[in-house]
């Protein structure tokens, strides 16, 4: 279990650097849906090696999956192009800010429902408040 957290501690750090190296590059180039475009094709092949590294299988299964599952690949470029776009004018701090409140919400509400096949936690007072809790931390971080 401590190689998932720390896993997903490095991509939770990486999210606000992808944000703001995807808006400076963005801005170098005068357009923020280019850097995604960019942005793109280097996660197409990094996962292309990793996709070969790991076995090459799976891909056979696609026209098999439902297709709200598609639905993901719409997400992280929504992600990508709104940030790309707005934090050069919003900063990275507060694009980042209104990013985790959403994803506190959104994960709270996966799991409280357990959509998408999650495994379902209540949503109860306990960790509602662990919730705002952390919305209230994050808020202070952005606090000059």
């Amino acid at each position: 279990m401590a190689q998932y957290a720390l896993i997903m501690l490095l991509a939770g750090i990486g999210i606000p650097v992808l944000a703001a190296l995807n808006a400076a590059l963005g801005t170098r180039l005068g357009n923020p849906a280019a850097a995604a475009t960019v942005l793109f094709t280097v996660a197409l092949v990094t996962a292309g090696v990793v996709f070969a590294f790991t076995g090459g299988h799976g891909l056979s299964k696609v026209a098999e999956a439902p297709k709200h599952l598609f639905l993901a690949g719409a997400l992280i470029a929504f992600y990508v192009l709104s940030i790309t776009f707005i934090a050069p004018h919003f900063g990275i701090g507060n694009a980042v800010f209104f990013v985790l409140i959403g994803q506190l919400i959104s994960a709270a509400a996966i799991d409280h429902f357990g959509l998408f096949g999650a495994q379902a936690a209540a949503l109860s007072p306990a960790r509602m408040g662990g919730i705002a809790l952390m919305a209230a931390g994050v808020w202070l971080t952005q606090q000059a």
